[in-house]
């Protein structure tokens, strides 16, 4: 993992006073709501539908067990607020956090009088909220297999890093249009979801064994999903921020600031076409003119890069399977082996997702003491070191072969071995009306009724790998539109409803290019729902091929046979209310 520099340090500690002195002038009325807001929302608090929320950044995923370990004493011990609805005297709601699909980590119950002091505990492990919310270039993601996966061109991490030094605080582009997301991976698989990003950066190598980066612009989802527009094929490496630099000057110039919903980079590109890319190749070349131009140098590089090295790993790893054999494997072991690990690019070595998905916790929520037992496996098992996954999951990329039955042994104790990972229960939820104010809807029980619905791992592992992704608003911060089963919260005359989606694909492997899914109907009520989806997947057993996934099953029907089948529960319903 990186580590921060001093300079590093001293920033985040002076930008931690700086918010403290902020907050207090504010509390004690000297500095006005709406001149606080643009303040507290640069260093990551919101103010939701019942509480502040604050949004911890966790840049391109990486984590260590002592910063899990803060955020697990955040949880306990401020993230906590009385709760009128409950009985019992005394008690609270919140201790825990949240996961996101931007790799991030949310809190939902701090008060906003102690924001300051959980500030200082983020800056003494190397952690903040700075630019994870607001009209600025936001948390940069990448591969949650970085810099281990097998099938990696270039470790995308040290780019990373230096696009995360660059843009913080970029004088230029505090306020631009909008909010700014960038992602980057370095593997041939796109498991980081560039396509569905502002900016989104593949690492290649050219002919000469050159590094360079493929760049896609425009991308996002929203009320209008876009498919971002591949406008340079191979910019080389130490010319990656001028570029991007160049990508972002033209949409602070450009991009529409009379109307939010038309102020993202994708309206911009979709509405210039050919004129935006020129527009980029003159101010990246202006840029290129300029006497003092400061390219990434290789000496920077190798710093930066020097930040993520191996740990150092014991030489003749163990033999996998040490303590256990295939033939006395459970079989839950096996289906955990099965779904839960993944390759590694080092000998001896996997990776092994901790599911977050499992009967009685949100998708991606993860209480204080789940926290600190995930970091206890990261200290026993994965060098101290944890990623977060874009599905709100959490990864071990540092686990010896021999210590896998232990492994998951410990995570069952836990609660993190459901062997889910891929199937239909593992599912991308964003909080929804329950905790967001923007939210149309709740996520929440939705995500709750089709865990139940489908409890039985038999049907799940017949069923196979599926992404369904659920967002409370159009917002999509539950990347709907990417699902393969999508849905979306909407309302309609103060009460909730839910459009279900078919096809779309987030660009990896598994999903085939990146596409939003269809509306397959009108929009079910909120019990309707756990039956629609059964009808799009007792339509997907019927229809399928030997082998063929959902996705497939999906693209090559099309949408009809999905919409026919939902329709039938439109109609079942309605039958049994006239009855």
């Amino acid at each position: 993992m990186y580590i921060y520099t001093e300079l590093d340090r001293h920033f985040l500690r002076a930008r931690a006073a700086q918010f403290r002195d902020q907050l207090q002038r504010h509390l004690a009325g000297e500095l006005a709501g709406d001149d606080f807001k643009p303040l507290r929302l640069q260093n990551g608090w919101y103010v939701q539908r019942h509480a502040p929320m604050l949004r911890v950044a966790v840049p391109y995923g990486e984590l260590s067990s002592a910063q899990l370990r803060t955020l697990a004493t955040i949880a306990r011990d401020f993230d906590r607020q009385p709760d009128p609805a409950s009985p019992l005297p005394g008690a609270t709601r919140g201790g825990f956090g949240h996961f996101t699909t931007r790799q991030n980590l949310q809190f939902n119950w701090i008060p906003l009088e102690r924001a300051a002091d959980v500030m200082d505990l983020l800056a003494a492990v190397d952690m903040h909220g700075i630019q994870t919310s607001g009209n600025c270039i936001r948390n940069t993601t990448s591969d949650a297999l970085a810099g281990i996966a097998p099938d990696e061109i270039v470790d995308p991490r040290p780019y990373c890093e230096l696009l995360r030094q660059w843009s913080t605080l970029h004088p230029e582009f505090a306020f631009l249009p909008r909010k700014f997301k960038i992602a980057v991976t370095g593997a041939r698989e796109d498991r980081a979801a560039t396509a569905w990003h502002d900016i989104g950066l593949q690492l290649r190598r050219n002919p000469a064994g050159e590094v360079g980066f493929h760049v896609a612009v425009g991308g996002g989802m929203g009320r209008t999903p876009m498919i971002a527009t591949p406008i340079n094929a191979f910019v080389p490496w130490s010319q990656i921020l001028v570029f991007i630099e160049a990508i972002v000057r033209v949409y602070n110039l450009y991009g529409r600031r009379d109307n939010a919903y038309k102020a993202r980079i994708k309206i911009l590109v979709k509405a210039e076409g050919a004129r935006f890319v020129d527009a980029v190749n003159q101010e990246f070349a202006a840029l290129c003119a300029q006497p003092g131009v400061q390219f990434i140098a290789q000496a920077e590089l190798d710093r930066v890069a020097a930040g993520f090295a191996d740990p150092v790993l014991p030489r003749s790893p163990a033999p996998a399977g040490t303590g256990a054999t295939g033939a006395t494997l459970p079989a839950a072991c096996t289906r955990w082996l099965d779904r839960n690990v993944h390759g590694h690019r080092v000998a001896g070595y996997r990776a092994v997702t901790l599911s977050l998905k499992r009967a009685g916790l949100p998708p991606g929520d993860v209480t204080a003491d789940q926290m600190d037992g995930a970091a206890e496996l990261a200290e026993r098992f994965s060098q101290g070191e944890l990623r977060v996954t874009h599905d709100q999951n959490l990864l071990l990329p540092w686990v010896l072969e021999g210590d896998l039955h232990a492994l998951w042994m410990a995570a069952r104790e836990a609660g993190f071995a459901s062997p889910n990972i891929g199937l239909l229960t593992d599912m991308i939820a964003c909080p929804g009306g329950d905790l967001c104010a923007l939210a149309n809807a709740r996520s929440l029980p939705i995500a709750a009724a089709i865990n139940e619905r489908f409890a039985d791992l038999d049907e799940l592992h017949d069923i196979g790998d599926i992404d369904l992704h659920i967002s409370g608003c159009i917002n999509s911060c539950g990347h709907h539109h990417s699902g393969h089963i999508g849905i979306l919260g909407v309302d309609k005359d103060g009460s909730e409803w839910y459009q279900v989606t078919v096809g779309g694909a987030d660009g990896s492997t598994l999903s085939g290019p990146a596409v939003a899914g269809k509306v397959i109907g009108p929009a079910f009520a909120a019990d309707e729902v756990p039956d629609a989806i059964e009808a799009v997947i007792d339509t997907y057993r019927q229809r399928r091929h030997r082998g063929e996934r959902f996705i497939d099953t999906a693209r090559r029907i099309g949408a009809l046979p999905f919409r026919a089948a939902s329709d039938a529960v439109r109609r079942s319903t309605a039958a049994a209310l006239a009855a």
